[in-house]
């Protein structure tokens, strides 16, 4: 009979064991997992707005010609990223009084320009109001973009432009040639998609376009 009841008493100790070393195997790998799907998350993101999302053209001049914690890169800032430009557009008094109290997120709707004669630089979209909430069922001829507010700056992720390595030369030519001439503008063309999501498309300067 105690040949019998041995077994069983050593049974539990080690069931009780195998389960503990389970919830510890699921402490490690579930803050893993986690990570991994935000990593994936986000260039699947991209990439649907890249493939879904609608062609906008914004206006831009450069800032700050590199970055030296993230690589040979370029630091855009847009019309859109002034304060000025959004304060005037009808809706901004129903976010905020003064752009301290801005709530953090809102959509930026824009409107698409007439369409441009061959050969000439991508027309930049007009902003026309501002939204706290994404807007619904707009003309085929506007988009929402979403905003924040970061710092006390107006960003939309599109701030880094990142230059191929075999085209830096080249580019910062054509950004410093932009620069020093009046009337030369340069602007960005993006992907918005349909949560107002958006990623950089190309840089186009002086009829020359370069692909992000």
């Amino acid at each position: 009979m105690s040949n019998s009841i041995l077994p069983s008493t050593l049974s539990q100790p080690l069931k009780n064991s195998l389960e503990r070393t389970k919830i510890r195997w699921w402490r490690l790998i579930l803050p893993l997992a986690v990570q991994v799907g935000l990593v994936v998350a986000i260039p699947g993101q991209a990439f649907y707005t890249r493939m879904t999302g609608k062609t906008v053209v914004l206006q831009t001049q450069p800032v700050d010609p590199y970055d030296w914690l993230r690589g040979y890169s370029q630091t855009l800032s847009y019309d859109i990223s002034r304060w000025e430009t959004l304060q005037s557009l009808p809706g901004w008094d129903r976010l905020s009084a003064t752009p301290n109290q801005l709530s953090r997120e809102f959509y930026l709707i824009l409107e698409q320009p007439q369409a441009e004669t061959q050969g000439e630089l991508p027309k930049p979209w007009k902003a026309i109001s501002v939204s706290a909430s994404l807007p619904d069922n707009l003309p085929s001829n506007q988009i929402a973009l979403r905003g924040r507010v970061n710092q006390g700056q107006l960003v939309y992720g599109l701030e880094t432009y990142y230059m191929p390595e075999d085209q830096r030369q080249k580019i910062n030519q054509e950004i410093n040639l932009a620069q020093q001439q009046e009337n030369q503008p340069f602007v960005v063309e993006i992907k918005v998609d349909d949560r107002g999501r958006s990623v950089p498309i190309k840089l186009c300067i002086n009829e020359q376009c370069y692909q992000f």
